[in-house]
C-alpha cells in the first residue's frame, strides 16, 4: 500500500475521532475524485468497521455519498451490527444508511442482506431497522399483506413460520418497490426466509422485553460505551467500541 494511501487512512481516522465526519467524507471523496474508486476502496478496506460506520449514517438523502456508492456488503454489515451503540433511539440513521446502501443503483439487496445474516447481531439489527413497523411485520409473516386489519391477534407459533417461508407471495415485489421497509420485508421473506424468521423471533423479544419494562433506555444503562444520539447527529462523537464489540463484529 502506498504512502499516500496511509496518510489519508490516518488522517480519516483522525477526523473521525475528533468528530469532523463531514472533514473525513470530503477527504475520501478526494481521493475517489483524484485516483478513481478503485483507490477508494482500498482505503474503506482498512478502515475498521466502527471508522465505516461514522460515515455512511451521517447519509444525507438530499446528495449522493459516494461512500454509501462503493461501500461492499461485508464492510456493510460489519459496521451495521455494530450500529446500535450510538443509542439512535428513533433508528433514524439505521434506516437511512440502510436504504441508501441496500437499495442503490445497481446493487444486490440479497448480497448486502445475506452478510448482515451471516453474522453475530445481524438479525437484531434488522429488527431495530423494522423496531416501528413490528405489528405490520407480523401480518406480513402471517397474511402475506401488510395489513393489520386481516389480523386477528394471533401470532404465528415459530413452526408455523417456517412452514409458511415458502409460500407464493400474495404480493409481488413491484407492489411494494418503495425502497424502504416493505420491499425490504418482502426480498427478506420470499428470498431469505430463514433469516426472515429469524428477524421476527427477534423482534417478538424485543416486544416482550419491553412489555416487562426491560426498554432500551435499561439496556443502555448496560453499556457504558453508548454515546448520545444528540452528539452524533451533530457529528459530535463516535461510538468508542470495546475490542469484544469490534471482535463480535469481523
Amino acid at each position: 500500500m502506498s504512502t499516500n494511501y496511509l496518510a489519508l487512512i490516518e488522517k480519516t481516522q483522525s477526523l473521525i475521532a475528533a468528530g469532523d465526519i463531514t472533514g473525513a467524507e470530503s477527504a475520501l471523496v478526494e481521493l475517489a475524485d483524484a485516483e478513481g474508486d478503485s483507490a477508494l476502496m482500498v482505503v474503506l478496506a482498512q478502515l475498521p468497521p466502527k471508522d465505516i460506520l461514522a460515515v455512511i449514517r451521517e447519509y444525507d438523502n438530499s446528495k449522493e455519498s459516494i461512500i454509501n456508492m462503493a461501500v461492499t456488503p461485508d464492510q456493510f454489515a460489519r459496521a451495521v451490527v455494530i450500529e446500535k451503540q450510538y443509542k439512535d433511539l428513533t433508528r433514524t440513521h439505521l434506516r437511512g444508511m440502510v436504504n441508501s446502501v441496500i437499495f442503490r443503483e445497481g446493487a444486490e439487496p440479497v448480497e448486502f442482506l445475506s452478510a448482515m445474516g451471516d453474522l453475530e447481531g445481524g438479525s437484531e439489527a434488522l429488527a431495530d431497522y423494522f423496531s416501528e413497523k413490528w405489528s405490520r411485520i407480523e401480518a406480513f409473516a402471517r397474511t402475506g399483506t401488510f395489513d393489520t386489519v386481516e389480523e386477528d391477534g394471533e401470532m404465528l407459533s415459530e413452526t408455523a413460520l417456517f412452514a409458511s417461508a415458502y409460500v407464493k407471495p400474495r404480493l409481488e415485489q413491484d407492489e411494494v418497490a418503495d425502497q424502504d421497509w416493505m420491499e425490504l420485508a418482502w426480498i427478506l421473506r420470499y428470498e431469505l426466509p430463514d433469516l426472515f424468521i429469524e428477524t421476527v423471533l427477534v423482534l417478538r423479544a424485543k416486544a416482550r422485553a419491553h412489555d416487562l419494562g426491560l426498554d432500551e433506555e435499561e439496556e443502555a444503562e448496560e453499556d457504558d460505551d453508548r454515546v448520545e444520539t444528540g452528539d452524533t447527529d451533530r457529528g459530535k462523537a463516535t461510538p468508542v467500541t470495546r475490542e469484544s464489540d469490534e471482535e463480535s463484529a469481523i
